[in-house]
């Protein structure tokens, strides 16, 4: 489904910082892990905006700022033009209803004590005014019927289910409230590949079904492209590049993505050889104490002094059909990824 032009999500200058304190009895702060640290975007409805970059780069934070289940240090989120990042109480608790997650593992994120018909009921109990409490059972059912699970199985417990069956499961709590906007947060990453693809083909048919917007975040820019409009690649707390997945994919601009793309595998034994493999000196710099300027240039074949005293804009640059963050960015084709 096409996304409408009108954003449903509008993520401004977002910030989030953790304190490094030092001492027992009397604590002081000594600096802040920059895990989140000025990320804008938007999303609109039907639409699904791809998130990757290596691990620690702020992914699963940004994915908790949004669901406010951490507070930002700085900046705003908007759902329907209401700034979620500040509401409190009964507010929040009816904001909530409009975005959800999908959390990374199925073997943890469902509670074993619970069978599968309390979990799924659970945001009922939570939003009692959604359902009426005779409906419940019937709702539920429901929803294992959507994502493809036996509706009979209603009374089972999690452990007698498979990865992807409990992520099936996972999915349908998500859906319960009819939300408009779902967070998955790595909903692939813990199974096999062949379960993957039936989980990513769920979610698509789900989302043409409700015109749901998603984000998602994955480490798998494969999976990412299959199923994103757009894509935001971050590193170390920032976005530093952003577009559609054509154009992010076959002519990315950032030196970052481009080293990220090189490393993705090429079925074609052909393609494999024109590929040129870049590859990244040294580890990421700390998030509690990032370069100057810009934060790739510590590891980036193409940094100059500029680049040590003037942070780059997340901006569409000379050359290029997409933002990126870059003094130097220059589309660079790539053997396409399937």
């Amino acid at each position: 489904m096409e996304p409408t032009s009108e954003p449903i999500l509008q993520v401004r200058d977002l910030v989030k910082h953790f304190p490094l304190t030092q001492g027992i009895v009397v604590k002081r702060q000594i600096g802040a892990i920059k895990a989140v640290d000025g990320v804008s975007f938007d999303l609109r409805k039907g639409e699904t905006l791809g998130i990757v970059g290596e691990s620690g780069c702020g992914k699963s934070t940004l994915a908790k700022v949004l669901m406010a289940l951490e507070r930002p240090t700085s900046g705003s989120v908007k759902i329907n033009g209401r700034e979620i990042a500040q509401a409190r109480g009964a507010e929040l608790k009816r904001m909530r209803r409009n975005i959800q997650m999908v959390m990374q593992d199925p073997y943890t994120s469902l509670n074993p004590r619970m069978t599968v018909g309390d979990i799924i009921n659970e945001p009922y109990d939570i939003h009692a005014d959604v359902v009426p409490r005779g409906d419940r059972r019937k709702k539920v059912q429901e929803l294992l019927e959507v994502v493809g699970l036996n509706p009979d199985h209603i009374n089972r417990y999690p452990h007698q289910f498979s990865g992807g069956q409990r992520q099936r499961i996972g999915i349908a709590r998500g859906l319960a409230l009819q939300p408009e906007i779902i967070v998955c947060d790595e909903p692939v990453s813990a199974l096999d590949v062949s379960i993957q693809a039936q989980v990513i083909n769920l979610l698509e048919r789900l989302q043409n079904e409700f015109n749901l917007a998603y984000i998602f975040i994955a480490h798998d820019l494969s999976v990412v492209r299959h199923i994103s409009d757009r894509v935001g690649v971050m590193y170390l707390g920032k976005l530093v590049e952003l577009g559609k997945d054509t154009e992010i994919y076959d002519k990315p601009a950032h030196p970052y993505t481009q080293a990220l793309l090189s490393a993705v595998p090429v079925p074609d034994p052909e393609g494999r050889e024109l590929r040129e493999r870049i590859i990244l000196q040294g580890d990421p710099p700390s998030p509690a104490n990032p370069p100057s300027g810009c934060r790739f240039r510590t590891r980036c074949w193409k940094a100059q002094e500029i680049c040590a005293e003037e942070e780059p804009l997340l901006q569409i640059r000379p050359g290029t059909a997409h933002e990126s963050a870059c003094h130097f960015a220059e589309s660079h084709d790539v053997v396409h990824i399937s």
